[in-house]
């Protein structure tokens, strides 16, 4: 198993799979697993203009879903805004049980040990899907796709980087957009603008009071069943970079929040706008207009911790480590498992734990020896669990 995961994970190196443009990749992977494994059906499920994932059906079982597309794109222009470096990843290395590369975490390793274990294993359905990381505006998903064109079973797997443990909830996800808007201005006359100097010279403000707000909604987290909340600003933008003698009258924030209550998003935009508002209104952006908008990604849901799949997920583990899983509490990472779990599916999620790699950014570090143990659970839960 392991010579084989080191396979996928050399393919999976090699082949390109930027969010929404997967369909060569999933193309490229379909023809490799075909002649690997000539047995199994492999199909490609399109979706959008160009993304694509890799689908496959071995009789009874339940579904085990990884995604193919990685959270930046290796060496794109948007990899410097993040990373700092817009050079290209290098190669996959592997030094003793440590395999090392660009998007082992989200989500190349755990997609690797998915795919092993569902050839291995002779029963289940199989989705690693295109657009399966968060990304505004990003169109249909090869979740969405699949749920549209495949009945759904009972139970899924999801197979996906994080704690040591088992997990059956999972939080939900929403983006939050705050716009301060004032009036433009030229920079060698500073008091052309409102306020003076420019909307954007006085970020501090608004930052200061996201700040505030930001330790005020984690404190109220009531850390429901194993998840948690979290907060954090992303992008800050405001200007044109070519021409900075222009003062902008925008200020924009992204933020990402995380729920693992049930959130409802306007009326935590309303509250947030409510804040700003009365921060600014003490400030010299007293004359600035401001709103906040929400977009949401999932609302958080949970499997019952008695389901089939929960229970077979526990008995495996403790096959393969020896102990139960460890309980855990304000976990607040978010997958595709919200989703699944919206259309009915009892869902589980487990995976190895990746650490950033000490000699580039962009690359992660995961143990081999760990991937394999969680592909041999993979394999356990398609072979026992029924439809």
């Amino acid at each position: 198993m392991r010579r084989q995961l080191l396979d996928v994970l050399h393919l999976f190196d090699v082949t390109p799979a930027p969010r929404g443009q997967e369909r060569t990749a999933a193309h490229r992977l379909r023809a490799w697993c075909a002649d690997r494994w000539p047995h199994v059906e492999w199909q490609v499920l399109d979706h959008g203009p160009a993304g694509g994932s890799l689908i496959a059906t071995r009789g009874a079982g339940p579904l085990l879903y990884s995604h193919l597309d990685t959270s930046l794109d290796d060496g794109g222009p948007f990899n410097r805004l993040v990373t700092g470096n817009a050079a290209p990843a290098g190669p996959l290395t592997v030094d003793g049980d440590t395999v090392a590369g660009f998007g082992l975490g989200v989500a190349r390793g755990p997609a690797a040990a998915a795919l092993v274990a569902f050839a291995e294993a002779g029963a289940g359905r199989l989705l690693l899907a295109g657009s399966g990381t968060h990304r505004r505006a990003g169109g249909i998903t090869g979740l969405e796709a699949y749920t549209e064109a495949h009945p759904l079973p009972r139970s899924a797997i999801v197979a996906k980087c994080g704690p040591p443990t088992l997990l059956w909830h999972e939080p939900g996800a929403l983006y939050l957009t705050v716009r301060v808007t004032g009036r433009s201005g030229a920079a060698m006359m500073a008091e052309s603008a409102t306020p003076p100097g420019g909307v954007v010279a006085s970020a501090g403000v608004v930052l200061d009071e996201l700040a505030l707000w930001r330790t005020a909604y984690l404190a109220a987290d009531p850390r429901v069943g194993q998840t948690g909340r979290a907060c954090g600003i992303g992008a800050i933008s405001g200007g044109w970079p070519d021409k900075p003698d222009l003062l902008p009258a925008r200020l924009r924030v992204d933020l990402y929040v995380v729920a693992g209550d049930r959130v409802e998003p306007a009326v935590l935009a309303a509250e947030l706008t409510d804040r700003l508002r009365a921060r600014c209104a003490e400030s010299v952006l007293r004359d600035c207009e401001v709103e906040v908008e929400a977009e949401p990604v999932a609302a958080a849901a949970a499997t019952p911790a008695d389901a089939p799949v929960v229970t077979a997920a526990r008995a495996a583990w403790l096959d393969e480590f020896g102990a139960q899983p460890p309980p855990i509490t304000g976990w607040t990472g978010s997958t595709d498992g919200v989703v699944l779990r919206a259309h009915g599916v009892d869902t589980v999620r487990l995976g190895p734990q990746a650490r950033p790699a000490s000699d580039e950014p962009g690359r992660d570090a995961l143990s081999l020896a760990q991937l394999t143990a969680y592909a041999r659970i993979y394999r356990k839960l398609l072979t026992e669990l029924p439809a």
